[in-house]
């Protein structure tokens, strides 16, 4: 273990890429890009002329939560862009928590897709690439074509529920944060292998690599006073105007996000008269339950998507 230091002094680790040789059903190789000193590792696959798909994961996983999906849309013909948000994957993780901040993640999305030089994109996202790449929306609609939501949000002053505030104390009390066995008790519609757990752990050799996963929940705001308030609500005056098609995918046994399909619906006009759909069961992690199915669900909704 190597501790290193940005220009900017932020200090942080980079997983070793032994950890990841032996990562069943994830035969992508790694892609790196520069944002803001830091490595931001991502998968991009299929033709490079390609309409883009850009899957964003959530906490505590990495792209391989999209394992299942990538494979589907390549061979419909998408270029997909599955980035590691920072901390997480093989992308670099600081290792001092005040060294994350909502802002931040945001700041580094809008910094990864403007050095890909993407646009005119599919947007999946779920979880914290909710979070994230909805903000990243809402300052740049015109980089997005559509929107792919699934089991997330993007709070802009109510109270998330019991099911997030159980989730957010869990991960500051749990002595260590075990990523395979936490996904595999939110997985319902199949069993992981003890190789996919593994998977899910291999960005982590011990605590020290973890401090953005430990952070991740204590930035979801969850009252009125949190400093991401403003600039979520600012995100959410685009999106209530956002008339681009946008496809909500959900999973209703998700104890921690399983009834926010709702607000989606009732608030982005875009997503009117388009195909909605439910999966059950699936938990929280529904690409990793349903994969094939939502892959499914949005290559057949792309070519028939209008506003």
């Amino acid at each position: 273990m190597s501790i290193q230091t940005t220009t900017d002094g932020i200090s942080f680790l980079r997983t070793p890429d032994e950890r990841f040789t032996k990562l069943v059903d994830f035969p992508f190789a790694p892609n790196y890009v520069d944002v803001d000193g830091l490595r931001m590792a991502y998968i991009d696959e299929g033709p490079g002329d390609g309409s883009v798909i850009l899957c964003l994961h959530g906490e505590p996983s990495w792209s391989y939560l999209y394992r299942f999906m990538i494979p589907k849309f390549v061979e419909a013909g998408y270029r997909v862009i599955a980035p590691d948000l920072i901390g997480f994957g093989r992308s670099d993780k600081p290792t001092e928590r005040p060294s994350y901040s909502y802002a931040g993640h945001v700041s580094w999305m809008k910094a990864f897709i403007r050095a890909l030089s993407i646009t005119d994109m599919t947007l999946f996202c779920q979880d914290w690439g909710g979070l994230i790449g909805l903000r990243v929306v809402g300052e740049h609609p015109d980089w997005f074509a559509r929107l792919v939501i699934a089991n997330t949000a993007l709070p802009d002053g109510p109270n998330m529920g019991d099911g997030f505030k159980m989730w957010q104390e869990a991960s500051q009390e749990m002595p260590f944060m075990d990523c395979g066995a936490l996904l595999k008790r939110a997985v319902l519609a199949r069993e992981l292998s003890d190789e996919e757990m593994d998977g899910y752990r291999a960005p982590f050799p011990d605590e020290s690599y973890m401090a953005g996963a430990r952070q991740f929940p204590l930035l979801v705001p969850t009252s009125v006073d949190d400093p991401a308030i403003p600039a979520n609500r600012a995100a959410w005056l685009v999106l209530e105007s956002f008339t681009k098609p946008v496809l909500t995918l959900w999973a209703p046994d998700d104890v921690v996000l399983g009834k926010g399909q709702a607000m989606f619906l009732q608030r982005i006009p875009g997503t009117a008269n388009q195909p909605h759909q439910v999966f059950s069961p699936a938990g929280h992690f529904l690409q990793d339950d349903v994969g094939p199915a939502l892959a499914d669900a949005v290559i057949a909704w792309i070519p028939t998507a209008t506003s």
